[in-house]
């Protein structure tokens, strides 16, 4: 294994330095020059350590203001996604068809959780989500990406818990970022409403069960879709 270099040593340093000051998002960092001295390293090196760092959003360099502890969200993660998803779709491999398989595994595994005590609020919020699909669907003869995507997200809410959130938006990010160079088809909308529908009434009468075998349905929709794109890539 390659011996890290100066910047990676600083990198981890740095994200050291965080932990143990117990910084969050927004927060000051030393001074460019306080890193030189405090790990006893060039410019160049403490440089290229915070290029790396913005680029992974753990860091924040504002011109003229310093440098901050970054937002740390996943959005480099969900373009690594899509990035890897793009070369190997271009390779003629089922880069997409890998993403959704990893989604459905991720949202059939959490929903029934759901259905445990999920707040009124919460379902009127998804049969809005479900209101607005049929009304698209009866409009324009599609349902929109951004809808369906809020309802799955909104799904989840429940749970409380954050970094859920970011990585299921993540995987909706790394999908449409691939799908903008791949045409998966689209479901007959009555179906995509039909499917959202079952997922609420199941998730409203907190029947675990049902709702892991609507989710399960709502994916097998979408699977079909893009498995035959699978077969033909290898052809």
């Amino acid at each position: 294994m390659a011996r890290p270099t100066m910047a990676q040593d600083i990198e981890r340093r740095i994200k050291e330095l965080i932990l143990e000051r117990r910084l969050g998002p927004g927060d000051p960092l030393p001074t460019e020059a306080e890193l030189m001295e405090l790990f006893a390293a060039g410019r160049v090196s403490v440089r290229e350590a915070l290029k790396a760092l913005q680029a992974m959003n753990v860091v924040e360099i504002r011109r003229g203001f310093g440098t901050f502890v970054g937002s740390l969200s996943l959005s480099p993660f969900a373009e690594g996604l899509a990035f890897r998803a793009a070369v190997r779709h271009g390779q003629g491999e089922p880069g997409l068809l890998e993403l959704m398989k990893v989604r459905e595994a991720l949202e059939t595994g959490l929903v029934g959780a759901v259905t445990a005590g999920v707040p009124a609020e919460d379902l009127a919020v998804l049969r809005a989500l479900v209101g607005t699909m049929e009304t698209e669907a009866a409009q324009g003869g599609r349902v929109a990406r951004a809808t369906d995507r809020a309802f799955h997200l909104a799904l989840y809410a429940s749970l409380d818990n954050h970094l859920l959130s970011e990585v299921l938006d993540a995987f909706w990010a790394a999908m449409d970022r691939v799908r903008e160079d791949v045409d998966d088809g689209h479901q007959d909308p009555a179906v995509t409403c039909a499917q959202h529908h079952e997922i609420v009434e199941a998730v409203a009468a907190a029947d675990g069960a049902r709702a892991v075998r609507a989710m399960r349905t709502h994916f097998d929709g979408i699977r079909h879709r893009l498995e035959p794109q699978r077969a033909g890539a290898g052809a």
